[in-house]
């Protein structure tokens, strides 16, 4: 059920940068098990989902929009479809019209590690049309460890030493060797937390299935996806191991494959590269309010030493490195511009005020860092040499000065057990069914994820690729292109007959 009336704007930068760092539902019976080799069941079940309110927090994050809330249980081990089970909690919001219904639309907001319960009122308020509430039942969830599923938890706290999925910038290569040794506790420290044993099930690959599973319970032959940023990772997983099932597949803000390993991490020192010149062109015409620089060859220069005098002289806490990570997470969007540029410049006026704000909204949700490490490192094999990232980290830093020395920086899969399954390939063999959106210029996942997406998926997918700046394309940007394809195809069924390039605007 949705409000037709929305008056508050829906904060979500904060929560983009924490997942970076990023009465209850009713039981049901459990679902008829998907087959751990991705095929469908031979016969699908009724409907077997009871649906309740929301838990409080999920009903006030999606206020004033309405939601019902239920748990679908899934087996912790596909390989054991009928051993232990574990829960995942899902929402709902549907249309005024069940004439109008088609089915359901299942969304994932990214991460690994991001709740998407209250996603489909994140999508309302930034005016998602009302033809897509219409033709779906939107079905928002905590994936498998994440929130109000059965979660993982490694215990990360405020203050700690490890804060954030994005390695820090790493001045010098004597940084990259200690900051190896807080990746190597916090592996340590997510494996001595991991009581219930989920830690290793936790992978893109069961997530997949965990889809299948909660079509399978709300008693839909098929079902549509709608994923965003590492959301694509999972819907391409979806769309290649569930093809008879996945009906309208639209992929924005693309990884480039269905998991993140140390090549595609680096490619975030590309998106930065290739999207901090609209920061800077947006800055020098606001010179006089902010003081960046009268160009923006004067913006880049003055944040590349603003960051290296912050690397001499921390202002209360904040470092060079954690002055980099949030320039990064402010490209974004283009609404986070003014944030960023205000906080900017507090920091050169050596604002302390400014410095604890800063602190406070980088606080680490250790539930999102906890599932990122899980799904990151159990989807592929990574280096287990520290040399290996110490040549990458000189590398970037050369090749990429704003923020090359981060992405190429280590993380905890070095010191990670070895992967249950080899990562999902992704098929070309299926409908023509995936539609690939994907800004031309996005900090965390460039172009290059858009194409090689759809190079993999070949004829089954349609690439439309939008004049645009930051992440996020359908709903959450402001191309009316886009939306105008994205909204034909999950409504009509139309796919563009070939490839689209939207114009600004």
């Amino acid at each position: 059920m949705r409000r037709t009336h929305f008056s508050s704007p829906y904060p979500h930068f904060t929560a983009l940068l924490a997942v970076l760092g990023l009465a209850g539902a009713l039981a049901v019976p459990a679902a008829a098990a998907v087959r751990p080799d991705g095929a469908e069941p031979e016969s699908e079940p009724a409907a077997q989902v009871e649906w309740g309110e929301c838990p409080a927090d999920v009903a006030d994050e999606a206020a004033p929009y309405v939601l019902t809330c239920a748990k679908v249980p899934v087996p912790l081990d596909y390989a054991d479809p009928d051993g232990e089970q574990i829960e995942l909690q899902i929402s709902r919001m549907t249309g005024d019209d069940p004439a109008e219904r088609r089915g359901v639309l299942l969304l994932n907001p990214g991460g690994p590690g991001g709740s998407g319960l209250a996603q489909s009122s994140l999508l309302m308020s930034r005016g998602l049309p009302d033809s897509v509430l219409d033709a779906y039942d939107l079905i928002g969830m905590d994936t498998r460890g994440v929130g109000h599923s059965t979660r993982i938890d490694c215990g990360f706290t405020a203050g700690g030493d490890y804060f954030s999925n994005v390695p820090p910038y790493a001045v010098d290569d004597a940084a990259v060797v200690e900051h190896a040794k807080v990746v190597k506790a916090a592996a340590e420290q997510c494996a001595a937390n991991d009581e219930n044993g989920l830690l290793r099930h936790v992978s893109t690959a069961n997530m997949a299935r965990d889809l299948d599973s909660i079509r399978a319970a709300l008693g839909e032959e098929k079902a549509s996806y709608l994923g965003y940023s590492y959301g694509s990772a999972l819907g391409a997983a979806y769309a290649s191991m569930f093809p008879g099932t996945a009906d309208r597949v639209v992929l924005d803000s693309n990884v480039g494959d269905t998991h993140l390993n140390q090549e595609r991490l680096r490619t975030f020192a590309l998106g930065m590269e290739q999207t901090f010149p609209d920061f800077a062109r947006w800055a020098a015409k606001r010179h006089t309010a902010y003081g960046l620089g009268r160009t923006p060859a004067q913006v880049r220069a003055t944040y590349l030493e603003t960051a290296q005098e912050l690397d001499r002289d921390p202002v209360l806490g904040v470092d060079g490195a954690l002055f980099r990570q949030v320039v990064f997470g402010g490209l974004y969007s283009p609404l986070s511009y003014g944030r960023t540029a205000q906080t900017w410049q507090s920091l050169r006026d050596g604002d302390a005020g400014a410095a604890r704000s800063l602190l406070d909204e980088v606080s680490p949700l250790s539930n999102a860092l906890s599932v990122f490490i899980a799904s990151t490192c159990n989807d592929s094999e990574w280096p287990e040499d520290v040399r290996t990232y110490r040549r990458a980290v000189a590398e970037d830093r050369e090749k990429f000065p704003l923020f090359g020395a981060a992405s190429a920086n280590i993380l905890p899969c070095a010191y990670w057990s070895e992967p249950v399954e080899p990562p999902v390939q992704i098929s070309g063999e299926g409908p023509r069914n995936v539609l690939i959106l994907q800004n031309r210029r996005d900090p965390v996942t460039p172009l290059v994820g858009g194409q090689r997406l759809h190079e993999k998926f070949g004829d089954r997918s349609r690439l439309v690729t939008v004049d645009g700046s930051g992440h996020g394309v359908y709903a959450l940007g402001d191309n009316a292109c886009a939306l105008n394809i994205g909204t034909t195809y999950l409504v009509e069924g139309k796919m563009p007959r070939r490839d689209v390039a939207c114009p600004a605007g």
